[in-house]
C-alpha cells in the first residue's frame, strides 16, 4: 500500500490484515480525493483542513490527507495492531507534527474534546458488519466538532442499507466494486 498524491506520493503504508481491519483501496481512495477536488457539489478545500479520522486502521485516508496538504488529521482506532501500524508509519513519513492519534474507543476520544477541536473533513471507515456508527454520527452532530463549512465521508458496503438521513444530508453516493462511499452535510438542529 502507498501514498498516492500529494508531497508522500509513492511512499510506503504498512497494512496489515486482520478480520477486523480491512484497507481503503486505492482505486477507492483516489476518487474519493477526485470528488473532494473536483465536485461541484462540494466545498471543501483539503489545503490546510483539520480532518478527523475515525476507525482509521493504519492510516491510509488520514495520511493521504497529510499528503495533499491537510493541516492536520486526527486519527481514531482502537485495534492494538492497527494503532502500532499507524504509529509506525506516522513515524516511518515523518509526519508526526501533523498528526493527532487516540488509541481509544470513538465515545472515549469524544470526551477527550474541547470546543476548538472543528473538522472540516469527518471520514468514517467502521466494520462493515456495524450499524453503531449512526450514533457516533449523532453524537458528532450533538457535540457540533465540525465546522460550518465541513463534508462528512462515510466508507460502507455496496449493500449496506443504513439509515442516517435524520442526521445527514446526503450529497453524493458512489459505488466501486465491494464499497459504497456517501458524502453529505450533518443537518441543521433547526431544520
Amino acid at each position: 500500500m502507498r501514498v498516492i498524491g500529494g508531497f508522500l506520493k509513492g511512499k510506503k503504508i504498512d497494512f496489515i490484515k486482520s478480520a477486523t481491519t480491512r484497507p481503503l483501496r486505492d482505486f477507492v481512495k483516489e476518487n474519493i480525493f477526485n470528488i473532494l477536488n473536483h465536485s461541484n457539489l462540494i466545498d471543501i478545500s483539503l489545503e490546510d483542513a483539520s480532518v478527523l479520522d475515525l476507525y482509521s486502521g493504519v492510516g491510509s485516508f488520514g495520511i493521504e490527507c497529510i499528503s495533499r496538504g491537510a493541516k492536520k488529521t486526527t486519527f481514531v482506532e482502537s485495534d492494538k495492531i492497527a494503532l502500532e501500524t499507524l504509529k509506525n508509519n506516522i513515524e516511518q513519513l515523518k509526519i508526526e507534527k501533523k498528526s493527532r492519534v487516540f488509541g481509544a474507543k470513538t465515545n472515549y476520544f469524544f470526551n477527550q474534546l474541547n470546543e476548538n477541536d472543528k473538522f472540516e473533513i469527518i471520514f468514517l471507515d467502521p466494520p462493515f458488519s456495524e450499524d453503531f456508527f449512526i450514533e457516533e454520527l449523532k453524537l458528532i452532530k450533538k457535540t457540533n466538532i465540525f465546522n460550518e463549512n465541513h463534508i462528512v465521508i462515510i466508507h460502507r458496503e455496496r449493500m449496506s442499507n443504513d439509515n442516517f438521513l435524520d442526521v445527514i444530508n446526503v450529497v453524493s453516493i458512489k459505488k466501486y466494486g465491494r464499497s459504497k462511499i456517501i458524502f453529505g452535510h450533518f443537518k441543521s438542529n433547526t431544520a
